[in-house]
């Protein structure tokens, strides 16, 4: 009687071990394209939030959960991962920008451009705040300056019609692009941080002295002051 009651405690014990080991939770091993895209993400908001030179390959493997010749494998360094980040949000902004410009009166069109840049920093804070950056690598894809002259190319084939038409100039339609296009993109970083006012009402200001000053535009501005040159 008594064997037979150890046998079945033994049984019992052995049972309830078994049943208590813990379960291995079972890991998806991600496919290239989703570990590539997992990189860009995780490197984006490091270079967002940090910078390039404060980021490191070690951080952003650490946070993916890869060791680092994942992350060289996938972009040869830290270098190629922010050209990638960086070509992505110019094309994401230049697309905005040039999709909205839909409008046939040159106001509407100069209200739609706001917008878009507008709308881009509010949806995509930080790839707004890698793109206003310098760009640290010389073979990097683009520059903020350069996305601002490629907006600017778009706006400058608008203005030159409306400078025809109005009897001015059109060979000074690029300059008056890059100088509407920077004032834009400048109040753009400041409201970045300030969200304030509202982006429809900032939009409104940017049109009215975009608009107004071309309104009264002198078709061979001169200068008041003693300098010439």
């Amino acid at each position: 009687m008594m064997v037979a009651v150890a046998t079945d405690s033994s049984n019992t014990s052995s049972n309830t071990s078994s049943n208590d080991k813990p379960r291995r939770a079972r890991r998806t091993r991600m496919t290239g394209a989703e570990r590539r895209q997992q990189l860009l993400e995780i490197g984006r908001t490091l270079f967002a939030t940090k910078g390039f030179e404060a980021t490191s390959v070690e951080e952003i493997a650490a946070k993916a959960g890869v060791s680092k010749p994942v992350v060289y494998e996938h972009f040869g360094g830290k270098e190629g991962l922010y050209a990638v980040v960086v070509d992505r949000e110019m094309r994401r902004l230049l697309d905005m920008v040039t999709g909205s410009l839909t409008a046939g009166h040159p106001r509407e069109l100069c209200e739609q451009a706001a917008f878009a840049l507008l709308d881009y920093i509010e949806e995509y804070t930080d790839g707004f705040r890698i793109l206003v950056r310098d760009s640290p690598i010389p073979q990097s894809t683009g520059s903020f300056a350069s996305l601002i002259s490629d907006i600017a190319t778009q706006v400058e084939d608008i203005l030159g019609r409306e400078f025809k038409s109005r009897g001015f100039d059109p060979k000074l339609a690029p300059l008056y692009a890059q100088a509407l296009v920077g004032m834009v993109a400048l109040t753009g970083q400041w409201w970045l941080d300030v969200r304030k006012p509202k982006k429809a009402e900032v939009a409104a200001h940017l049109v009215n002295l975009a608009w107004h000053g071309l309104d009264g535009l002198e078709p061979k501005p001169r200068l008041i002051g003693h300098r010439k040159n």
